[in-house]
C-alpha cells in the first residue's frame, strides 16, 4: 500500500475521508488521518491488504486521470476503469498503459523490465518506495517478510517503526540504507539527500581514537570555518575585491548558521557528554560493543543528514541520555524513522506510527499512545488475532490512560497486597492470576524478614572506585528499578547479589530463605549451530514443570513469541531480539523468589514487553530489575536504585517517574554528563 509520511493537505485529507467511507466496513482503522495515497505517476491506495495493491491513474498520452481504488497494477495491463479520453501508450516496461476511453487497461507492454516510477528529484519527498517487497528462503521454504509495501516520506517527518521479532524492520531499513539491494519494487532516495544509518552492530575507523571517528563526521563544517577564516584574511589584503569577497562571506556565514558551526566544539561536547561516550584519547578498537553503538549515534548525530535512519537508537543509553536524544531529535531538522521499543521515546519524538504486521505496513498518524487506541480498534475487526494479544493491549491501553496519581496508587498496592497475604497464598494468588497462555514466572519458597540489604556498600574496578556508602533494604513484595550510566557497577551490584562476585567494602546480606534466579546478558550456549531453539530450553522434553504446573513444551515456547517453525531455528542464526527472548525462556522457567534481570528490554518486541511486564506483575516474590527503559520501569517498579553522575548511589521508594520528579527538584534541569568516578582511597 502506498502511503505518504509526513505532512498532509486539504484536499489529501478529503480523499482520505472518501476512501474511509468506502471501505470502513473491510479496515476503517488501517490508516490515520493526515497520511495520504502518493500523487505520482503509478499511486496505490490499500488501507489494511486486504485489496490489490495498487490504483493505475493512466500513463502518458491524451487519457485521463480518474483513479480506479481496486485495480491491480500488473504487468500486461490492469483491469481499472479509467475515464474517457484519448487512450495512453503502450508501456515499454510491462505495466499497462492507459486504454482508449473507458478501455480495461490498455495495451500489452513489450515484457522489458519496468520503468522506474519514482521520481527521485521530487524536492516533497525524501524517500519514496513502490511496490516493495522481500523474501527469505528458498523454494518451499520461502518466507515473505514485506508484501509490496509503497510509501514516501516527508522531509523532517518524525517516524517510528514497530512490529514484532522477524516482521522486517530491520530488513525495511538496510533496504532503506542501501545496504541491502536484493528486493523487489522500487526503493530510492532523492537525488538531493544524505541518508544516515545506525545499524545494531555500527562499523567505526579502528586504529583511530574516539575523538578521531566522531571529529570525522564534522569535517563539512571545519571547513566552512577555515574558509570563514580565509575569507576574512583576504579582506584585509590590498587589492582586495570587496564584492566578490562579500558576497562569499555571506555565503560561508549562512552555511555555518544552518550547521549550528559557531557553537561547533560547545556541540561536539555536548554531544559526547550526553551520550556517555568514552574518553576521546581511547582507541575504538578496545571498545565494548555498547560504547561503539554511542560513538556511532553521536557521530551520525553530528552529521546532520536529511534521512536519519536508526535500528535501536536507545539500546545501551540510561534514561537520562535516551531523554537528551529525544529533544535533539525534536528540533532536528531532517526525517528520522527509528526502530524502538522504547515506548516513551515513541510518544515523546515521533509523529507517525509505521506498523509492520505480516508482511503489511500499517501507517497512523500520531504517537504511540494515539497508536494504541486505533491499533485496538483493529484488532477488534480482526478475527486471526488471538485473545491473548488483544488482552495484552487492552491492558497496556488502561495503563496509559490512567493519570500519574493512579499508576503510583498501583505500585503502592502491590507492596500492600502481598503484605495483606500470608505466606502460604502468595504463590496460590500469583498462579491464580496469571494466564496459562501468557508469560509465568514460577514462584518459590515464601521469602523471609531478610530479602537483600546492603550497609556501606562498596565496589571497585581496578584502581578505580564506582561506589561506596550504599544502603538499602529489598522489600520482600518489591520490584526495584536499577537505573544509572552505562560502566558504574549495575550489573556488578546483581552479580554480587547473586553470590558471583563479593564487595570490596562494607556488607551485603542476602536472606537465608533466598532462591536467586538471575537472567544475565551471557549468552553462552546460544552459539552451537546444531542446538535448535526447542532442545535449547526444553532439552528435548515434550513437556516443562512450571511451579505447581506441568506446561506442554510448545506452548511455553510460544509465550515468548517462538511458534511454529521458529522451534527448530538453529541457535545460532537468531537475531539479537530472539536471543534475548531465548535467555529469557531458558531462565525463568528454572523458578525462585527473588529474579534478578539485567537489560531484559533490550531488542525485544512490544508484545514481548506486555508479556513481560504483565509476568512480573503477578510475580509474587522480590524482582530486581536493571533497565534503561523508563517505560517498562514505569510500568513494574515499585523502588528506584540510581546511580547518579556525581558517584553517589541514591535508594528512592517509588517509581522512575516519581524518581524523575525528585532528580529534577534536586539537581534542577542539567544535562547528562559523563559519570565521575574517584580513585581507591589510599591504604
Amino acid at each position: 500500500m502506498q502511503f505518504v509520511l509526513g505532512k498532509g493537505t486539504g484536499a489529501a485529507s478529503a480523499c482520505l475521508a472518501l476512501a474511509y467511507a468506502c471501505l470502513s466496513a473491510r479496515r476503517a482503522d488501517a490508516f490515520g488521518l493526515g497520511l495520504r495515497p502518493i500523487p505520482s505517476a503509478a499511486s496505490s491506495f490499500n488501507p489494511g491488504g486486504t485489496l490489490p495493491h495498487t490504483v493505475d491513474v493512466g500513463s502518458s498520452g491524451g487519457g485521463g486521470r480518474g483513479m480506479s481504488m481496486y485495480s491491480a497494477f500488473k504487468k500486461g495491463g490492469g483491469k481499472g476503469k479509467k475515464k474517457k479520453g484519448g487512450g495512453g501508450k503502450k508501456s515499454a516496461g510491462g505495466r499497462g498503459g492507459g486504454g482508449k476511453g473507458a478501455g480495461r487497461g490498455g495495451g500489452r507492454g513489450d515484457g522489458g523490465p519496468p520503468s522506474p516510477t519514482v521520481d527521485t528529484s521530487r524536492k516533497d519527498f525524501v524517500y519514496q518506495m513502490n511496490r516493495l517487497s522481500k523474501s527469505f528462503g528458498k523454494g518451499t521454504s520461502i518466507r515473505p517478510v514485506l508484501k509490496d509495501v509503497s510509501l514516501s516520506f516527508y522531509p523532517g517527518a518524525k517516524i517510528g517503526v514497530l512490529g514484532s521479532n522477524g516482521s522486517g524492520k530491520s530488513t525495511l531499513m538496510k533496504i532503506m540504507a542501501g545496504v541491502d539491494t536484493e528486493f523487489q519494487g522500487e526503493s530510492r532516495l532523492s537525488d538531493w539527500a544524505k541518508v544516515g544509518y545506525l545499524e545494531q552492530e555500527p562499523k567505526l575507523d579502528d586504529g583511530d581514537t574516539v575523538s578521531s571517528n566522531i571529529e570525522a563526521a564534522v569535517v563539512p563544517t571545519r571547513t566552512l570555518l577555515k574558509e570563514y577564516e580565509q575569507v576574512s584574511a583576504e579582506m584585509s589584503s590590498e587589492g582586495a575585491d570587496m564584492d566578490k569577497l562579500s558576497k562569499e562571506m555571506d555565503r560561508l556565514q549562512n552555511a555555518i548558521e544552518a550547521a549550528n558551526g559557531w557553537e561547533l566544539d560547545r556541540v561536539l561536547e555536548r554531544a559526547m557528554d550526553a551520550l556517555r561516550c568514552p574518553d576521546g584519547d581511547a582507541l575504538v578498537d578496545n571498545l565494548s560493543g555498547g560504547e561503539r553503538r554511542r560513538v556511532a549515534l553521536c557521530k551520525l548525530l553530528l552529521r546532520r543528514p536529511d534521512l536519519l535512519l536508526l535500528d535501536e537508537p536507545t539500546n545501551h543509553l540510561d534514561a537520562e541520555s535516551v531523554a537528551w536524544m529525544e529533544d535533539f531529535l525534536k528540533s532536528f531538522g531532517g526525517t528520522v524513522v527509528a526502530i524502538t521499543h522504547d515506548r516513551y521515546f515513541l510518544d515523546n519524538v515521533a509523529e507517525y506510527i509505521l506498523e509492520l504486521d505480516r508482511g503489511e505496513g500499517f501507517p497512523f498518524k500520531g504517537n504511540y499512545s494515539g497508536f494504541l487506541e486505533k491499533k485496538m480498534a483493529r484488532l477488534e475487526l480482526d478475527a486471526k488475532i488471538d485473545n491473548k494479544r488483544k488482552a495484552s493491549i487492552k491492558k497496556e491501553l488502561e495503563w496509559v490512560r490512567t493519570n500519574p496519581k493512579a499508576r503510583q496508587a498501583k505500585s503502592k498496592a502491590r507492596l500492600a497486597r502481598y503484605d495483606s497475604l500470608s505466606q502460604a497464598d502468595e504463590a496460590a494468588d500469583a498462579a491464580a492470576r496469571a494466564s496459562l497462555e501468557s508469560i509465568f514466572i514460577p514462584p518459590g519458597n515464601p521469602l523471609g524478614t531478610i530479602v537483600v540489604e546492603a550497609e556501606d556498600l562498596g565496589k571497585a574496578k581496578g584502581k578505580r572506585l564506582l561506589y561506596d556508602g550504599v544502603n538499602f533494604c529489598l522489600p520482600r513484595g518489591g520490584v526495584v528499578g536499577i537505573i544509572g550510566a552505562n560502566g558504574v557497577g549495575k550489573s556488578t551490584l546483581l552479580n554480587m547479589i547473586a553470590g558471583l562476585d563479593t564487595p570490596d567494602m562494607g556488607k551485603l546480606v542476602v536472606g537465608e530463605t533466598v532462591d536467586v534466579m538471575y537472567v544475565d546478558q551471557n549468552r553462552e550456549g546460544l552459539d552451537d549451530p546444531e542446538l535448535s531453539v526447542f532442545d535449547a530450553v526444553t532439552d528435548g522434553a515434550d513437556e516443562i514443570t512450571l511451579g505447581p504446573r506441568t506446561i506442554n513444551s510448545r506452548a511455553y515456547l510460544s509465550w515468548f513469541n517462538f511458534k511454529g517453525g521458529d522451534q527448530q531455528k538453529k541457535v545460532n542464526l537468531l537475531s539479537g531480539g530472539e536471543r534475548n527472548r531465548l535467555n529469557l525462556a531458558r531462565t525463568l522457567k528454572q523458578g525462585g523468589n527473588l529474579l534478578l534481570l539485567d537489560e531484559p528490554t533490550n531488542d525485544l518486541d512490544v508484545d514481548t514487553l506486555r508479556a513481560l511486564e504483565d509476568a512480573i506483575d503477578a510475580y509474587p516474590g522480590c524482582a530486581v530489575i536493571v533497565s534503561h527503559d523508563r517505560y517498562f520501569l514505569d510500568k513494574v517498579a515499585t523502588h528506584t536504585l540510581a546511580f547518579e553522575d556525581d558517584g553517589g548511589v541514591v535508594w528512592f521508594e517509588g517509581s522512575f517517574a516519581e524518581y524523575e520528579q525528585d532528580l529534577r527538584r534536586r539537581a534542577g534541569g542539567n544535562e547528562p554528563k559523563r559519570p565521575k568516578f574517584r580513585p581507591l582511597p589510599a591504604v
